[in-house]
């Protein structure tokens, strides 16, 4: 564990004294208010219910963007810059080095993420809204954007340039929000299988954008971050002894 924090401190003093961090932040922001105030807010006689749903919506596009963002750099850097020696030379196990990646990068994400908090409370200048749908909603992108963190952090842990990891991530993420338009062209089980797999659909277009909180989703979007932090570690496993 104190590798893990170690890499973790080290990581997230990087995101903070970075430009590149608050580009990304910036831009993410910047793009959902566009959004949020374009296509929800100037809406007339829309329910706050509506309103805030549409927000999520336009909230969780901006969220895989993001993840997608800062995930990519998280292992294909170090191999960029040959720095992984240094990582793959000290008395520190793979890992604690994607745990410690992942979770300065989910912090970091999470912060942005909040930081749109005053967003939905434009809605309460005309309407009402209530709290739990907010926190349900923001738990969802939370989730989302974790999952999302662990698809671009197995990307990254492929290659050692980013584009080619921001390539792959954005397929792989692409992939799975289409599962669930594609189940619909299946019959049973697999109908069922295929959504239940969806990334957006299901779990947050039905679950935490309306601020309905089921114990499948939140389990779903853990054991989509379990999989790909799994999958990244054994890929960093398989890369140190080429």
């Amino acid at each position: 564990m104190r590798a893990t924090s170690i890499i973790f401190r080290r990581e997230l003093s990087s995101y903070l004294r970075s430009p590149v961090g608050y580009l990304i932040a910036a831009a993410m922001l910047l793009v959902c208010g566009i959004l949020f105030q374009s296509q929800a807010m100037d809406k007339e006689a829309a329910l706050s219910a509506d309103v805030l749903s549409a927000f999520f919506r336009f909230a969780s596009g901006c969220t895989i963007g993001a993840a997608i963002a800062l995930s990519i750099r998280l292992i294909a850097e170090e191999r960029q810059q040959h720095t992984i020696v240094l990582l793959n030379t000290s008395p520190i196990r793979d890992v604690e080095i994607i745990m410690g990646k992942f979770l300065a990068a989910f912090t970091f994400l999470s912060m942005i993420v909040l930081a749109s908090f005053y967003m939905p409370m434009l809605i309460k200048v005309n309407g009402k809204i209530t709290y739990s749908q907010v926190l349900v909603g923001y738990l969802g992108l939370v989730l989302l954007g974790g999952a999302v963190l662990a698809i671009g952090m197995f990307a990254s842990a492929l290659t050692k340039q980013q584009l080619v990891a921001a390539a792959v991530a954005l397929v792989l993420t692409v992939s799975m929000v289409q599962l669930y338009p594609l189940g619909l062209k299946l019959d049973d089980p697999l109908r069922g299988v295929f959504q239940e797999l969806d990334l957006w659909h299901v779990h947050f277009g039905l679950g935490f954008m309306k601020g309905v909180l089921n114990l499948k989703d939140l389990v779903y979007y853990l054991a989509v971050i379990y999989f790909f932090l799994l999958l990244a570690t054994k890929t960093m496993e398989a890369k140190r002894w080429r």
